[in-house]
């Protein structure tokens, strides 16, 4: 059944905040799969890069993405979910996948501190190296894309709310 719109895109595209905002639009349940990774295992998401490195974190990640059974639900998804293959095609299985499109300039703005927002940097690897590895896929796994540079918050629920 794919009754769920799931949000995909680079750490600071507004993927929690517009998933809120969309879920009380259409009357939906949130889900932010961070914080159900954080849940399930008891610690926050630097804490588990650190614990497992980079790698390891994909693969937590990608299990907890995986079995995710919702409906009717608005999913928010860390932005290194498009590492996880089997997450993706169960994703994109249970509901319509929109990627937040945003300029490699926007993300840097809204980013502060990459460590504590749980960002998967590998070593030497910089937010621009991030961004061009990551577009592809992105691209690749969404059923629709919705461009967020230069509009507010709510004009972007539209676009999501039209699409559906």
């Amino acid at each position: 059944m794919k009754d769920n719109i799931v949000l995909i895109g680079m750490p600071g595209a507004g993927k929690s905040t517009v998933g809120v905002v969309l879920a009380k639009r259409l009357g939906y349940r949130f889900v932010d799969s961070d914080l159900v990774i954080q849940d399930k295992y008891d610690k926050l998401l630097h804490e588990l890069i650190e614990e497992h490195g980079v790698e390891g974190f994909w693969r937590i990640e990608e299990e907890v993405n995986a079995s995710l059974e919702q409906r009717k639900s608005v999913i928010a998804t860390g932005g290194s979910v498009i590492y996880g293959p089997r997450a993706m095609e169960h994703l994109r299985g249970i509901g319509t996948v929109v990627y937040l499109k945003l300029p490699l300039e926007d993300v840097e703005d809204r980013l502060g501190d990459l460590n504590a927002r749980g960002v998967t940097l590998m070593p030497g690897q910089t937010l621009a190296d991030l961004y061009e590895e990551r577009v592809p896929l992105y691209e690749k796994y969404a059923h629709k894309v919705v461009d967020c540079h230069g509009i507010q918050i709510r004009q972007v629920v539209g676009r999501i709310a039209a699409m559906i």
